[in-house]
């Protein structure tokens, strides 16, 4: 009996042990081909970095590139794709490797050809921030509600763009997309303006109370619907701070966008607070969030 009685305490010792030792996540997601400069698919290009002085965002300035589809016509205006904390998504050495993807894909057909807007967080401070994630504006631009940042990209950068570079002024096609604060920015631009952005990209999102973005489950459930796409990703071994839970969050606006019945994918990983699962999942989420645009019978194929 006492035996048994110590078996049982130590059983129940170990299990409370394993219990409170953390979850370290794998995160060892890997890039496929669609990640990797291939032969015989033409190359955009890349301008940038440019410099944008904002007068909405009054005091802020900012870098931003253009990626230019190849074989660009005017007057056949491609597809939009706005990227918040452009200097990640543009990089091809790093892990989302946005024009490597976009060249891969279009040649094959399986997105639209594509204008790319990279664009980095406003920064007010006279020295630049030591990186762009330190932009001193990034917080207030990305976490807070309301239309203040959409503003900005459809009044005052993206027709700077246009002059450039046509593209179409069709909402179906203009897609945002963005990573952690950045996630939550490029679903507050077509929450708050689907007459111009219909499809959205959010890797690792700050759906949390930084700055008020814990609210969005509740609006998602409890307001008229948009006529938004919406591509959610996270780690079930996100941030978990005095702000809120990362994937608990996540999993909240997945919940919410079922329950309105709208049109969205939620892929959740076993990683942190990284970039390598979201770029794995690129290019399959872009072939879905593009799968039926244009309607006709060029559209890319799936």
């Amino acid at each position: 009996m006492r035996a048994s009685l110590v078996s049982s305490r130590a059983a129940l010792a170990a299990l409370a042990l394993a219990l409170a030792e953390p979850v370290v996540a794998a995160d060892d997601y890997v890039l496929g081909p669609d990640s990797q400069p291939q032969a015989g698919a033409p190359k955009g290009r890349i301008e940038g970095p440019l410099t944008w002085k904002s007068t909405i965002l009054d005091g802020t300035s900012r870098d931003y590139w253009i990626y230019v589809p190849a074989g660009y016509d005017p007057r056949q205006p491609p597809a939009l794709m706005v990227f918040q904390d452009g200097h990640k998504y543009v990089d091809v050495q790093a892990e989302y490797r946005v024009p490597v993807v976009f060249d891969n894909l279009i040649a094959k057909r399986e997105m639209p050809p594509t204008i790319g807007v990279f664009v980095n967080p406003g920064h007010r401070g006279a020295a630049p921030p030591q990186t762009p994630w330190h932009a001193d504006n990034r917080s207030s631009e990305y976490d807070r509600l309301g239309d203040l940042y959409a503003s900005f990209l459809i009044d005052e950068l993206l027709p700077e763009v246009a002059k450039r570079y046509p593209f179409t002024p069709d909402p179906e096609g203009h897609a945002i997309a963005g990573v952690s604060s950045g996630g939550i920015c490029a679903f507050t631009a077509a929450w708050e303006r689907p007459d111009y952005f219909r499809k959205v990209v959010s890797h690792i999102g700050s759906f949390v109370d930084i700055l008020g973005g814990g609210a969005y489950p509740r609006l998602v459930r409890q307001s008229g619907k948009r006529p938004i796409r919406v591509f959610l990703q996270d780690g079930t071994s996100d941030i978990d701070n005095r702000w809120g839970s990362w994937p608990l969050a996540n999993q909240q606006m997945a919940a919410a966008l079922k329950f309105r019945g709208y049109d969205y994918r939620f892929e959740m990983g076993d990683g942190g607070h990284t970039h390598t699962h979201g770029g794995a999942l690129l290019p399959d989420t872009l072939r879905w969030l593009w799968r039926d645009y244009p309607k006709s019978t060029d559209a890319p194929r799936r």
